[in-house]
């Protein structure tokens, strides 16, 4: 079946449109709210790749009926009164990137977010961004480093959307910025000013997300590209090799994962004579359920039950003035030739239409 575009209209003005996405998160930190979340992200083949047949009996027969209770309980500690955080921070982000934006470019710029998993849905806001007049369409995942875990699932759902579309838009999609100088430069700024507060620490330990290992094996290359992260961070903050870690959390299942896992180093660490460490989260564009209540809570007591004396977690950039910033230089770089040409004035939009009325009449 084929997506109709009826709300089209020849006198609307030619726009771009800027849609960056993320990973999702339920819409209540309930059990009800969670399983329906939870299914759709566990059934996508991007993120576990076993084969189909075992992993539905696995996935609705224990998975469903064991998981959503206790990960309700999590996001409970996270939830506020403006909801999910790595929601509220996503559309925090849209807003001030769309403000900023359009303070350069007018209205003939678009700003929205999706989630991949959830709602707002990348099918809704493409829509909404085609139907408002949008022919150029940026897509930019807020993954600093590729994993076909997200960024590739990312572009499979925008696929998929756009399979159904009789009329596609020019379109152009962000799979990284892992090593975008001014990506760096606002991560190791972060932590310099988390520092002239607080002071240093022994270590800074370098978080991100892990993936199975098979999945480096197999040719993905975020394993790389985060220790490429960690490496350019130390690098502008002068940091010398030992005085930082990359480790990676949120393993799931029985499976080897990429190492060395964050919990396992940060209980490790007091024994080595480490009092203190300073835990930042390059992969996370907003803060959320693995920074909040993974990091700063879970592995937190982790460290000090082992003997440390001091934990900090230095937050994500979430909708900082330097990320923020750094969105804007990346939109700008990636929309080359989109927006340096001239606008159409009022009069070529009347003509325009004018004659695909006559077009129109003639068929």
């Amino acid at each position: 079946m084929q997506i109709n575009s009826k709300s089209y209209s020849h006198s609307q003005k030619a726009k771009v449109g800027v849609l960056i996405c993320n990973l999702g998160t339920p819409t209540a930190p309930t059990k009800q709210a969670v399983r329906p979340y939870l299914k759709q992200f566990l059934s996508d083949p991007r993120v576990v790749e076993i084969p189909r047949l075992v992993w539905w009996f696995i996935l609705n027969v224990i998975i469903l009926n064991i998981r959503p209770a206790k990960s309700a309980q999590a996001y409970k500690k996270v939830w506020t009164d403006r909801g999910s955080p790595l929601a509220f921070h996503t559309a925090e982000q849209a807003q001030l990137l769309g403000d900023r934006l359009q303070g350069l470019y007018g209205d003939r710029i678009q700003v929205e977010w999706a989630m991949r998993y959830g709602q707002p849905s990348i099918e809704t806001k493409t829509r909404q961004l085609i139907d408002g007049g949008v022919d150029k369409l940026l897509v930019l995942p807020l993954y600093p480093q590729y994993s076909a875990t997200t960024t590739a699932s990312t572009f499979d759902a925008l696929a998929a959307d756009f399979k159904q579309r009789r009329w596609l838009p020019q379109l152009r999609f962000v799979t990284q910025y892992h090593d975008h100088p001014n990506y760096i430069q606002a991560i190791a700024d972060s932590v310099r000013r988390y520092r002239e507060v607080h002071g240093s620490a022994d270590k800074l330990v370098f978080s991100y997300h892990g993936v199975p290992l098979r999945y480096l094996h197999q040719g993905d290359p975020y394993h790389c590209q985060c220790l490429k992260t960690s490496r350019l961070v130390a690098e502008n903050l002068g940091a010398e090799e030992s005085d930082v870690i990359t480790t990676f959390q949120s393993r799931f299942g029985r499976a080897k994962w990429l190492q060395p896992y964050t919990e396992a180093t940060l209980k490790s660490l007091p024994a080595t004579g480490v009092e203190s460490v300073q835990v930042i989260c390059p992969g996370f564009s907003s803060d959320c359920l693995e920074t909040i209540e993974e990091i700063d809570e879970e592995n937190r007591d982790y460290f000090l039950e082992a003997g440390g004396q001091s934990f900090a977690y230095i937050p994500a950039l979430n909708a900082s003035e330097d990320h923020i910033q750094f969105l804007t230089q990346l939109v700008g770089e990636q929309t080359q030739g989109w927006l340096d040409q001239q606008e159409e004035t009022q009069e070529q939009i009347d003509k325009r239409a004018e004659r695909a009325q006559r077009c129109l009449h003639n068929q």
